[in-house]
């Protein structure tokens, strides 16, 4: 199949897509894209629970996080549908695990892009929610409730950042932590006057991902719309 790269060609392929996309869920595309982000994005290493694993994609989701990148060091990262409720389809899950040292090839890969990486997790140099600067684009990096982060991700991350406890309990589980640092950091981010919104062509690029997702065979149309345009 040819890749698409032009985009003037994926606004075209788009609009044939959209053609089979209810009206409903295409004012509901529109709205949602607004919303979307790559400014915050998050990373999981090694998470092995198919429930806390779906509920922090599910929580991605809901605060407009677009990118999870996951770290496959020793477990393979496994959604659990009833809990994540179909939240995976509309998010880009990046994998890791090709690498002897995965965190690092992610790590690596995301400070190429831009990204400084924040160790989710209480540090001697931490700093909480209200102190973090978020004013570049910022990686979330979450580990295991009964290891946390491995002594490799902890060492080589930018900054660490913590959430105020004031309990007997030490920790949140992985998912109210996501939930609870996605929430205050995007709504920071939301008010701030940083430029957190996708480019035009992130935008079409996922919106092409959510009328595959949504059109059935999908795939079949994408061919049949090659083989018009290249005549």
């Amino acid at each position: 199949m040819r890749q698409i790269k032009n985009i003037k060609d994926k606004k075209r392929l788009l609009e044939f897509l959209n053609s089979y996309v209810s009206d409903n869920k295409k004012q509901l595309f529109d709205k949602i894209i607004k919303y979307r982000t790559r400014h915050l994005t998050v990373v999981l290493e090694d998470i092995y629970q198919p429930h806390n694993a779906s509920a922090v994609l599910r929580s991605c989701d809901c605060f407009g996080i677009q990118d999870v990148h996951i770290i496959e060091n020793e477990n393979t990262y496994e959604v659990n549908p009833d809990v994540a409720l179909g939240s995976s389809k509309w998010l880009d899950l990046i994998k890791y695990n090709s690498k002897k040292n995965n965190t690092l090839d992610a790590f690596n890969t995301l400070r190429d892009k831009g990204y400084r990486i924040v160790a989710t997790t209480p540090h001697k140099n931490d700093q909480t929610l209200d102190e973090l600067d978020i004013s570049t684009k910022t990686a979330l990096v979450f580990g295991t409730e009964l290891r946390g982060l491995s002594d490799i991700a902890l060492d080589n991350a930018d900054a660490y950042v913590k959430i105020p406890m004031y309990g007997f309990t030490e920790s949140f589980n992985i998912s109210v932590s996501a939930a609870i640092i996605l929430h205050h950091l995007s709504e920071k981010l939301r008010k701030s006057d940083t430029d957190w919104k996708l480019t035009e062509d992130e935008i079409i690029d996922i919106k092409l991902n959510w009328a595959k997702t949504v059109v059935k065979k999908s795939d079949l149309l994408v061919e049949t719309f090659n083989q018009r345009y290249n005549k």
